[in-house]
């Protein structure tokens, strides 16, 4: 038996994918059948041809406010959860040393990773913000039919205008943002940064603050530091010189200064907190007519050299007494 099936008609790729708008108002009317408020405002609505459009273009404005809010606030819930992330990170001083480190040490760490990536992160939904509300608000001109080209030209002309005008602190805030990104130097960090040397205090996007050891406050440009000598990143090394006579014996110098660098190693206090490795001796740095200067170094935890200079100086000082080897002033 044959079946004749008879094909359903296709749509004309002309049709419009909305309603008829003469549908949707008799739609409306036949599901409105007790005469409400709000049956009575929409077929109100639909029935004046002229305001549909209207209605239908407030409604698609609203809804590109509200998305570009919504992805907004997902932006920025994403870059908050990547810095709280980044700055809970380890701990990075047991790589020098066997032992734990230091809570205050610790702290002083997590501190400048913290406003590393606050700093990373206030940027990042900075330049978030910009770009989805940027793109939302030509979203909504375009659906207003307002032609874009003009607005954006006269964007660009501005942006151009306050480039030139605005060199110096656009340098400032590019050599900043690369600062932060390469962790160049940090809050409690000891920089030389040629125009002052001193403790970091503060740094922004624009100026880092410095305070030298007088106590001035120095204020620098991030656009005009060419160089930076950090102090305090990864490690010390302090190194303290020893000046003996001429005719002292060398061989039980150095055996004396290397049994107390042992001993200043085994000492449980230094090894937790400041040192990072044995101290080594030299031997004969220099030598004069009237002495010799055997050399000792130290390599600290940052910004600790000063501190375990002074404690080598003096525990060299009383084994020197303690062996009855005079010490002379360098000619």
């Amino acid at each position: 038996m044959l079946l004749l099936v008879t094909p359903s008609p296709q749509p004309s790729s002309t049709s419009t994918v909305l309603p008829d708008l003469d549908e949707l108002t008799h739609g409306v009317s036949t599901v409105c059948q007790n005469d409400t408020v709000l049956c009575s405002t929409l077929a109100g609505v639909f029935d004046n041809a002229p305001w549909a459009p209207l209605v239908a273009t407030a409604i698609t404005i609203v809804l590109i406010v509200v998305f570009a809010f919504v992805i907004r606030n997902i932006a920025h819930r994403v870059i908050t959860r990547v810095v709280n992330r980044a700055a809970a990170g380890g701990s990075i001083t047991s790589r020098f040393r066997k032992g734990a480190a230091p809570d205050g040490l610790d702290v002083l760490l997590h501190e400048r990773r913290k406003q590393r990536a606050e700093t990373m992160g206030s940027v990042l939904r900075y330049i978030a913000s910009i770009v989805i509300l940027g793109t939302a608000v030509l979203t909504v001109l375009d659906r207003l039919t307002i032609p874009i080209a003009p607005v954006l030209t006269s964007v660009g002309i501005l942006g151009v205008a306050i480039g030139f005008g605005a060199q110096e602190l656009v340098k400032d805030f590019i050599a900043g943002l690369f600062m932060l990104m390469e962790d160049q130097y940090g809050v409690g960090d000891v920089i030389d940064a040629g125009a002052a040397v001193g403790t970091v205090e503060a740094v922004t996007l624009r100026v880092t603050r410095l305070r030298d050891s007088d106590g001035r406050v120095w204020y620098v440009r991030n656009g005009t530091i060419t160089r930076v000598g950090n102090e305090s990143q990864g490690w010390s090394r302090a190194f303290v010189d020893v000046p003996v006579a001429y005719d002292a014996d060398i061989v039980a110098v150095k055996v004396l200064l290397e049994h107390t660098a042992e001993e200043m190693w085994a000492d449980s206090e230094l090894r937790e907190s400041k040192i990072v490795e044995q101290p080594q001796v030299y031997g004969v740095e220099q030598l004069s007519n009237s002495s010799m200067v055997f050399r000792v170094t130290v390599k600290t935890l940052p910004s600790a050299q000063a501190e375990v200079a002074r404690e080598l100086r003096l525990r060299v000082k009383t084994a020197m007494d303690t062996a009855g080897i005079p010490m002379v002033a360098i000619a």
